[in-house]
């Protein structure tokens, strides 16, 4: 037994309604990372593009259809996904991030595991997601939890689309 504190998964809003600063948080490194990993790093919150910075600033409004799954160690965020509510069958898998110290501790694997019994709780066939092609790690972990590419739905270059039926 170790002295660090068992992970919990919490859904945002519900569970979790006070955790909105570290949903917040985690969703502004995630944007971050991922902007300068498009080779366009931006200094803070205020230059991403407007719909991500309003994902960090009111995630209720933005996200009032989906679920969003928080990783917690005690009362702090260390993990966040989203689970987007069902159209024609199937739900989408965004936003998941794990906080850089808390890597490596099967976090990552527990939110995405925590999506798939939700979407099997709400009936859903399936639960697709895009991935960056540069995030090697996270469609390896993708691949070991089930899902595989499949035909692209997004346009945007350098995605890679994948699904997995439920």
């Amino acid at each position: 037994m170790t002295d660090q504190p068992e992970v919990a998964i919490a859904r945002w809003p519900g569970q979790a309604p006070s955790l909105q600063d570290g949903l917040a948080d985690l969703l502004t490194s995630y944007h971050l990372q991922t902007q300068a990993e498009k080779g366009e790093a931006v200094a803070g919150v205020d230059g991403l593009p407007y719909h991500y910075r309003v994902e960090i600033t009111d995630p209720r409004i933005v996200f009032a259809d989906d679920i969003v799954l928080l990783a917690l160690r005690g009362d702090t965020a260390v993990g966040c996904l989203v689970v987007t509510a069902p159209v024609d069958g199937r739900s989408e898998v965004k936003r998941l991030w794990t906080a850089p110290a808390f890597r490596g501790r099967g976090i990552a694997s527990s939110l995405v595991g925590a999506a798939l019994a939700h979407a099997a709780e709400i009936g859903v066939s399936a639960v697709r997601l895009s991935v960056w092609k540069w995030r090697e790690d996270a469609i390896a972990l993708y691949e070991r939890l089930g899902f595989t590419v499949t035909q692209s739905w997004d346009e945007r270059d350098q995605l890679v689309c994948m699904e997995r039926s439920i």
